[in-house]
C-alpha cells in the first residue's frame, strides 16, 4: 500500500469557495496542508487546464501533491495524480500516470471499495459519512461504522462528506487513513486556519491513545 501524502486530501469546488481557488490553495500551502485535489469537473476544458497548471505551480513550491478528478490526461501532463469515479478505469490508467502518481477511486458504499481494492487503486474516498450541506440531500450518510467495514478491505479510506475538526477523531479512530474536506475549507474565510484546525486534530488524533 502507498503511503497517502497527508492526513488531510482538500478537494476544490469554486462554487462554495468564499476565495479564488488559487489564493485558497496558497493557503493550504502556508498552513501545512500536502495534499489538494483539483475537483471542478464543470469548468471548461481550456479553463481548468489553465486552472489546474496554476495549482501545480502553487503545489510545488509548498512541496503538496496535487491531485486531479477524472481527466486522466491533464493529470500527467501536470505531473499529477488522479482520482476515479468508477474502480473499472484503474488498470487502464495506471500506465498513462508518473511512477509515483496515486490512483484513487469514490466510494459510496462497500462494494465500491471492495471493487477499488481488487482493481489496485491506491485508496478511496468513502462517502458521506456525514451528512454534507455540500451535496445536501446526497446519502444517507454512512456513518463512521462504514470506516472500519470499508478499512478491512484492504484498502487505504478517507473518510468524505460532513468532517470538521472535532469529526476527523472519530473516522481516524474507526480505522480511516486520513479524511477528505471540501466545503469545511471552501467555504472559509480563512482557509488556512481551517486547514490548520483539521491537521490539528488529525495530528492529534494519532497521538493520543483511542
Amino acid at each position: 500500500m502507498k503511503p497517502l501524502p497527508s492526513l488531510l486530501l482538500v478537494i476544490t469546488d469554486r462554487h462554495q469557495a468564499r476565495h479564488s481557488i488559487e489564493t485558497i490553495a496558497e493557503g493550504v500551502g502556508q498552513a501545512g496542508g500536502r495534499w489538494l485535489m483539483l475537483r471542478d469537473k464543470d469548468l471548461e476544458p481550456a479553463q481548468r487546464r489553465s486552472l489546474a497548471t496554476r495549482l501545480a505551480e502553487i503545489a510545488g513550491r509548498h512541496r503538496m501533491h496535487l491531485s486531479v478528478s477524472r481527466d486522466v490526461a491533464l493529470a500527467a501532463q501536470c505531473g499529477a495524480s488522479v482520482h476515479l469515479q468508477r474502480a473499472a478505469a484503474v488498470g487502464a490508467v495506471r500506465q498513462h500516470l508518473a511512477p509515483g502518481a496515486l490512483i484513487g477511486v469514490s466510494a459510496h458504499g462497500l462494494d465500491d471499495v471492495a471493487a477499488a481494492a481488487a482493481a489496485g487503486a491506491d485508496y478511496v474516498t468513502l462517502s458521506p459519512i456525514f451528512l454534507t450541506s455540500s451535496k445536501p440531500g446526497y446519502g444517507p450518510a454512512l456513518g463512521v461504522a462504514a470506516i472500519e467495514r470499508a478499512a478491512s478491505l484492504g484498502i487505504a479510506v478517507l473518510a468524505l462528506g460532513g468532517l470538521t475538526a472535532d469529526l476527523a477523531r472519530p473516522c481516524l479512530d474507526a480505522g480511516a487513513a486520513g479524511v477528505a474536506v471540501m466545503g469545511e475549507i471552501m467555504r472559509s474565510d480563512n482557509p488556512g486556519r481551517a486547514v490548520g484546525g483539521l491537521l490539528g486534530a488529525c495530528n492529534a488524533a494519532q497521538l493520543r491513545p483511542s
